[in-house]
């Protein structure tokens, strides 16, 4: 009587037998990625297609066969793995619904309610061309200072809790989404009382009260263009407000607007909040970073924050000539006379079927605020021919988009780059000290680092207790901050082989930093850039450290400056001559002479890589730094500069090899 698994096991084809399964493990260990392994065994898959096929059709009818010992069980235990996976994340998922949060039980006993205020938001151009349109719009209003879940409809996270383990509504307003992004443990109110003090100058005493109207999150997803906070004095009377302003390019600007600037009509009208203010932030692609925003809004909770709507708010945009160009107005539904439909809907009033309603006709206007701006931006193009503003960096107070994963791996490089570079400035006869605030750009909770120069350097020493003290030398201390402005400096600074050459350009020419106060330029550049040792030639015991290296010293070259921004690009679907800007070109072509060796940030990181009393983290750093500068540098050369393109090209070029190895493979075994 035959053994049923000694057939079974001859049954095996040879894409799946044990040499093959040797030869998978040895490609993907070769290449270092078990991507290449599921690739090979794909393609190994594809081109025996029927010798695997027929493979499976033998496995099925082998194991539901009652000849082989032990089938029923193995169907069992599949069915039992199955049913406690599919209970382990149903009783995962119940028990985050059910999780107890202390603060959803405590009521809002302060002024102002969160609301739901069903709007229309409105939009006029007037020249050059005349364009108008009107849409949905739905905004929620929550106190400044409350935190949990009205009606289960409308939610705001409380200080300190995480975004994923918490209870929320329909519509939830996360604090990490406002004002400087990150964190959110500090809550609204936290974050404005930041916001006040740090960016304004401004005692957060003076506006106990607050409230924010914003377009919260349904279902996790939000696209907020504007958001309202409206600040209120001891008397809860509207005193200033702060327009948070978000472009579609992932930038921000807060304007704060007090109402002691404001006009004699607001003056008059405590209800009427009038201001002006120059724009300095590139909103949209058919509009010049130049000019002015005009705002006439209501006190929405008037008088002395019990009212509940309506909302008005109406932003206009002026010309350098100070011409109306565009009107922009957020107000509250119409409703007619004899209507008993409230122009707010507080949470906690409304029944089941007055939720249920409301979500049905709500839901999807979130959802189509980005689609929406899309189609009005293609029938500026295409049909009214409008001309297209090149995206400049951003200035100074406004806030940069995110940084993406590149950019996020060079910062945490770059800010242990300055640590160094601060840090090793003093002890060298130099009578003044340095302190350098380091501002980041795009990190997310990346927060703020002051550098120390040796002279101020700060001391540990310990007790009996294992408690530590600092102590500093005392002396005149330079005060400096650097400021990053764009996530691009990240990758661009690696362009760099000498650092007073990146400093010069990224903050003269492509501003993407700034350096305050402006006279403390030239104590950088002195005390901390030209004082860094040159690095010595290329010596590394490392062969993959010397051939990485040395590829990135052949592919570096100076970057492009970034140049202010064109004024009239041409459109080719636009009529008539286009304008552009007038930028002069030199009839000679200048080329960089310089034997350029690794630069003094090369030389730093490689200096990691042997040091043993550093921690591992840092010493880490040189692996993460030569992967991504390198591949960097490919891409420029390789990908017109676009990391996404240079690995697509590298995935098309994994499938290829896995594709002749597998061709290989079948043809040899």
């Amino acid at each position: 009587m035959s053994v049923p698994s000694v057939a079974f096991a001859s049954s095996i084809p040879w894409p799946l037998a044990a040499s093959t399964a040797c030869a998978l493990h040895a490609y993907s260990t070769l290449l270092g990625s078990r991507t290449d392994g599921l690739l090979l065994l794909s393609a190994l898959g594809l081109q025996a297609r029927r010798q695997l096929s027929s493979y499976i059709a033998i496995a099925f009818s082998k194991i539901l066969s009652p000849e082989i010992p032990g089938s029923s069980l193995g169907v069992a235990l599949a069915v039992v793995v199955s049913a406690a996976l599919t209970y382990r994340v149903a009783s995962g998922w119940v028990s985050s619904q059910k999780e107890e949060i202390t603060y959803t039980t405590s009521r809002w006993t302060g002024p102002g309610k969160p609301l739901l205020l069903p709007c229309v938001t409105t939009h006029t151009r007037k020249f050059p061309e005349k364009h108008s349109f009107v849409y949905s719009y739905l905004v929620v209003g929550v106190p400044v200072g409350w935190s949990g879940v009205s009606g289960g409809m409308v939610s705001v996270s409380p200080p300190g809790a995480c975004r994923n383990n918490r209870r929320k509504g329909w519509f939830d307003i996360d604090a990490n989404d406002y004002l400087e992004r990150g964190n959110g443990h500090l809550g609204l109110r936290g974050k404005l009382d930041t916001h006040l003090r740090d960016a304004h100058n401004v005692d957060p005493a003076a506006y106990p009260h607050a409230y924010l109207v914003t377009a919260a999150r349904f279902l996790g997803y939000h696209f907020n263009p504007v958001s309202f906070w409206y600040l209120y004095d001891a008397d809860k009377t509207l005193a200033a407000m702060i327009l948070e302003v978000n472009n579609t390019f992932g930038e921000r600007r807060m304007y704060f607007l007090s109402r002691e600037e404001s006009g004699s009509e607001a003056k008059d009208s405590p209800q009427l909040f009038k201001q002006k203010w120059p724009k300095d932030l590139h909103v949209s692609p058919f509009n010049s970073r130049k000019g002015s925003y005009e705002l006439l809004a209501n006190d929405p909770l008037a008088p002395s924050m019990q009212g509940t709507g309506p909302l008005s708010a109406k932003i206009v945009l002026r010309s350098s000539s100070d011409h109306s160009k565009i009107v922009a107005c957020l107000a509250s539904e119409r409703r007619p006379a004899d209507s008993t439909s409230p122009h707010a809907f507080d949470p906690e009033a409304m029944s089941l079927w007055q939720r249920i309603r409301f979500l049905a006709g709500w839901w999807w206007v979130g959802f189509a605020t980005f689609p929406r701006i899309v189609r009005q931006a293609g029938i500026l193009f295409f049909s009214k021919k409008l001309h297209v503003w090149f995206r400049p960096e951003p200035l100074e107070k406004s806030m940069g988009r995110l940084a993406d994963e590149t950019e996020q791996k060079l910062e945490v490089v770059f800010r242990q780059y300055l640590r160094h570079l601060v840090e090793s400035s003093g002890g060298t006869g130099s009578s003044q000290s340095l302190a350098v605030k380091y501002v980041p750009c795009g990190i997310a909770n990346g927060s703020a680092e002051t550098f120390y120069s040796r002279p101020e350097a700060a001391s540990l020493s310990g007790n009996n207790n294992g408690q530590c003290h600092v102590t500093r030398q005392k002396g005149p201390t330079e005060k400096i901050e650097f400021r990053v402005l764009t996530p691009v400096f990240y990758t661009r600074f690696v362009y760099y082989a000498h650092d007073v050459e990146a400093l010069f350009c990224e903050l003269r020419e492509s501003c993407t930093v700034s350096i305050s106060p402006p006279s403390a330029a030239t104590v950088f550049t002195k005390q901390v850039l030209a004082r860094a040792r040159p690095p010595p030639p290329l010596e590394v015991s490392n062969p993959i450290d010397f051939y990485m290296f040395s590829a990135i010293q052949k592919l570096r070259r100076r970057p492009k400056q970034l140049e202010s921004p064109v004024t009239w690009p041409k459109n080719v679907y636009a009529s008539g001559t286009s304008q552009t800007s007038a930028t002069p070109t030199s009839p000679f072509t200048v080329s960089d002479v310089r034997g350029f060796r690794p630069s003094a940030m090369d030389g730093y990181i490689l200096s990691l890589a042997g040091d043993e009393d550093k921690d591992k983290a840092v010493v880490g750093l040189h692996k993460v730094y030569r992967s991504t500068v390198l591949k960097l540098f490919i891409a420029d050369r390789m990908a017109l500069g676009a990391l996404s393109l240079l690995q697509l090209e590298i995935l098309v070029l994994r499938i290829l090899a896995a594709w002749v190895v597998a061709h290989i493979m079948l043809a040899w075994l």
